[in-house]
């Protein structure tokens, strides 16, 4: 965790910037773990679309970060100049995790740091991507790829949902659902979630979906089918699938295990339920199937996992209780 640099520099984008500040600058209210230091990181001032930014420290501060966050690149037909290149490169090379907003992920590219590796950018420069840097392995059909030390995301919206994904690496799930409450936004898309789906925003009040996914979220201990979803929403199988498609931009099965696993982190964090009751509780049946779709989606087995966050503290004990009820 630690340092959080944020690096700026002519021709970056103001709203990633200003984003990444609001999820790392400060703690949501209620959360007593220690939070992020934020420093913004460049060589000038400079002027971001119509706002001036004075930098904290210069672009050599940027090698000394835990994590650090590049913005997106405004003119992707425009090389990034070479100081911001090398800082970002010597960063990486210390030791950083990088993580790169929308066309961000054009800076890391010239830096060397994609080579050979899966990235994302926002859909509409997938392409350019792909063909100057061609040794960086580019897909256009998801949010954000995390390859450890070097993370990329699609536009935007997508580049807040990276941000959400750094928070619960290091904090767990139960701060960032904290952050995303306090952001007004939802409080996971999965990485691998399409990019552009057909309504990107919440559904309406008298969208078909408007209900169910609440119902559903609501119903996590019951063993739903696609054919229950169909039925409480009074539609054919095929007809929710197509649906789900459009607004979620996965399949109603796929969105159901997303909310399942991160119904058990929390549950994992905040209570002391036995894996089996964790299992129950989510609708997983069994133990052995909890941690098996566990460990493939969260990468650690859910004992590991509780002994990780549970070893710090979360949240203040009246919201620990709410949620253990």
């Amino acid at each position: 965790m630690g340092t959080v640099a944020l690096a700026v520099t002519e021709g970056m984008l103001h709203f990633e910037l200003s984003m990444a500040y609001e999820v790392f600058g400060a703690a949501p209210a209620g959360v007593t773990v220690p939070w992020y230091d934020v420093e913004v990181c460049g060589s000038d001032a400079v002027r971001l679309g119509r706002f001036r930014l004075e930098p904290d420290h210069g672009l050599d501060r940027l090698r000394h970060a835990d994590t650090l966050i590049v913005p997106g690149w405004a003119d992707t037909d425009e090389d990034p100049p070479a100081d911001l290149i090398g800082a970002v490169r010597a960063a990486h090379e210390a030791g950083a995790r990088v993580a790169s907003l929308c066309t961000g992920a054009f800076v890391l590219a010239a830096a060397g740091l994609l080579d050979g590796k899966r990235a994302t950018t926002h859909w509409a420069h997938t392409g350019a991507l792909a063909a100057r840097y061609p040794r960086v392995e580019v897909d256009p059909d998801v949010l954000y790829v995390d390859n450890g030390s070097v993370l990329t995301s699609a536009g935007k919206a997508a580049a807040l949902d990276l941000c959400l994904h750094l928070v619960r690496l290091d904090h767990g799930s139960s701060v960032a659902n904290a952050v995303a409450r306090r952001l007004v936004v939802p409080p996971h898309r999965a990485g691998g979630q399409a990019q552009f789906v057909a309504a990107p925003v919440p559904v309406r009040d008298d969208h078909p979906l408007a209900t169910l996914l609440p119902w559903a979220i609501e119903h996590l201990d019951h063993p739903l089918t696609v054919e229950d979803l169909a039925r409480q929403a009074r539609m054919s199988s095929r007809n929710l699938g197509r649906h789900f498609r459009a607004v979620t931009g996965t399949t109603p099965l796929q969105w159901l295990l997303t909310q399942r696993i991160r119904r058990a982190q929390e549950l994992l964090e905040t209570t002391d339920d036995v894996v089996d009751a964790v299992a129950a509780a989510t609708g997983m049946g069994t133990a052995t199937t909890l941690r098996r779709h566990f460990n493939r989606t969260v990468g650690v087995p859910p004992d590991t996992y509780r002994r990780t966050f549970r070893s710090r503290p979360h949240t203040d004990s009246n919201d620990d209780r709410r949620r253990q009820r």
